[in-house]
């Protein structure tokens, strides 16, 4: 049956297991028992996943077998017990609860903006404040769905101790009216409840004006993969009355029409950002792995893009950017990628050959404009060094970014 690499439980249904249950492991052992070459010998013999699991569902034990298989197999099974479980609700009563959550989860965003809008107030003296916003969201992702570990990490990396709280231009993160934190985006919770992609990216939307309602809050958003750019961007244009100037830091354009089949693919984010009113200008910076549909698309939507290989001819140009005049600002989009993999390993997709971290700064630092809101995104955990120098990499981006976005 193949490399015996996981432990696989495996038992005889009784009359003591409920309907939907028998259903959706039958199922399971049917996914399982298709692709071989002998039929089974029980059809009420199927695999699960684990002893914890069968004694959570009171089932005993059959026989166990060894298949890396059948484990994938089972993940998915598990996994896919909710959506087969919708099928016994009627339509208005998922609605319902669908909408509940999503409503429970926008009410804690709302309060916990409400409460650090008026600390900051209270404070005194800010016209801008860099507000955290985690969308720990990775699904959207192509290869690997690191990404949706990543603010937690970010965040533990920013107060980890380990180097002061002071951006390079001399802000202060440790006072409120510079940096402030509103928690995450429950994305794992409400897709849970079978909410879809569509749904979801209007949930984040949401968020993101949520935090806006409380001036002088401003999102600087924590990814999540790169998916979550389209929703945040569309927010902060609408929310803000009119377009913005986007900068745009990647490996990648991440404007195919619809990767592998998906609108909302990470790859496909500025596409959707482009076909709307959202921005005026995209500049795309650092770019070096882009095929002959990510060009056309660029074309297509008047994207200004500069490539890894024309770098040194483009430098000046890219330190000296002046943006935002005549719209409602300046968003910044920071996918960790854009750096060079010997200062950023802790990413899904490794493209040698990209920027320094102090390229990245300069840029950043030297740039002239009025930056509304940005993001960070793209930091996958999971392909980390073990003392963890891409997370610190991604805390230090946020700390200036945050710089430069409070005031």
């Amino acid at each position: 049956m193949g490399q015996l690499l996981s432990t696989v439980w495996c038992f005889k249904l009784s009359s003591e297991q409920p309907s939907f249950l028998i259903n959706h492991l039958t199922i399971w052992f049917g996914a399982y028992t298709q692709n071989k070459t002998q039929p089974a010998k029980e059809h009420n013999t199927i695999p699960l996943c684990d002893a914890k699991t069968l004694n959570l569902l009171k089932l005993k034990p059959h026989f166990i077998l060894f298949t890396n298989e059948m484990s994938i197999i089972v993940r998915r099974g598990i996994h896919s017990m909710p959506t087969l479980n919708a099928a016994k609700v009627s339509a208005a009563m998922l609605e319902k609860g669908q909408s509940g959550v999503i409503d429970a989860s926008l009410t804690l965003i709302r309060e916990r903006a409400k409460l650090k809008g008026e600390l900051v107030r209270a404070l005194g003296g800010a016209k801008a404040t860099s507000t955290l916003l985690g969308v720990p969201l990775g699904h959207n992702s192509s290869f690997l769905q690191g990404p949706a570990f990543a603010p937690p990490r970010i965040r533990e990396a920013i107060w980890c101790g380990s180097t002061n709280s002071t951006t390079e231009e001399g802000k202060e993160l440790q006072d409120a009216r510079v940096l402030t934190d509103v928690g995450d985006v429950p994305i794992q919770e409400i897709r849970d409840c079978g909410v879809d992609d569509h749904r979801l990216m209007n949930v984040i939307g949401e968020s993101v004006k949520l935090v806006m309602d409380e001036d002088p809050l401003r999102p600087l958003v924590l990814g999540g993969d790169h998916s979550i750019s389209f929703p945040v961007i569309r927010a902060v244009s609408e929310k803000l009355g009119g377009p913005v100037d986007v900068l745009h830091l990647d490996a990648h354009p991440d404007n195919y029409d619809a990767f592998e089949g998906n609108i909302y693919s990470h790859a496909s984010s500025f596409a959707r950002v482009m076909e709307g009113d959202y921005v005026r200008r995209l500049l795309q910076v650092g770019i070096r792995s882009i095929t002959a549909e990510g060009r056309a698309q660029a074309k297509k939507f008047g994207v200004e893009q500069y490539e890894m290989r024309t770098f040194s001819r483009d430098r000046h140009i890219l330190e000296n950017l002046k943006l935002g005049e005549g719209v409602k600002g300046v968003y910044i989009s920071i996918d960790v990628d854009c750096l060079d993999p010997a200062f950023a390993p802790g990413v899904s997709h490794i493209e040698p050959g990209g920027l320094s971290f102090r390229d990245v700064l300069n840029i950043l630092h030297n740039l002239q404009g009025d930056v509304v809101a940005g993001d960070v995104v793209e930091f996958n955990p999971q392909r980390d060094t073990v003392d963890g120098m891409t997370a610190m990499v991604a805390a230090k981006l946020v700390r200036e970014l945050a710089a430069k976005i409070s005031k």
